[in-house]
């Protein structure tokens, strides 16, 4: 059974950090690429940053280019989001997901999500 994991979220203030940690198991994580999406208060889902299998290349949405890096750790199974100088419309749960199809491919199963709040 596929199982992702996130952790790390919280309540920040404006221009600060947080780093999100997304914990997979149930399948072969260095196979696959995967991504991040959050979901703002009454809004839809938003693609946030893809990373391929290697981790060799990234994507990201324009909204978060150059304050968001996401990377993984293959031996640990494990996903990671780095958010820098973050503003108050970052705020939002934010889920980790498995992408078929490489880094510009289709995210397939998402986990539950983890809370940021970055409000002052």
């Amino acid at each position: 059974e596929v199982q992702l994991v996130e952790s790390g979220g919280g309540l920040v203030q404006p221009g600060g950090s947080l780093r999100l940690s997304c914990a997979a198991s149930g399948f072969f994580f260095s196979t696959f690429a995967m991504s991040w999406v959050r979901q703002a208060p009454g809004k839809g889902l938003e693609w946030v940053s893809s990373i391929s299998k290697s981790g060799s290349s990234t994507r990201y949405a324009d909204s978060v280019k150059g304050r968001f890096t996401i990377s993984r750790d293959n031996a640990k199974n494990t996903l990671y989001l780095h958010m820098n100088s973050l503003k108050p419309e970052d705020t939002g749960v934010y889920s980790c997901a498995k992408r078929n199809g490489g880094v510009d491919g289709r995210d397939v199963y998402w986990g539950q999500g983890t809370q940021v709040t970055v409000s002052s």
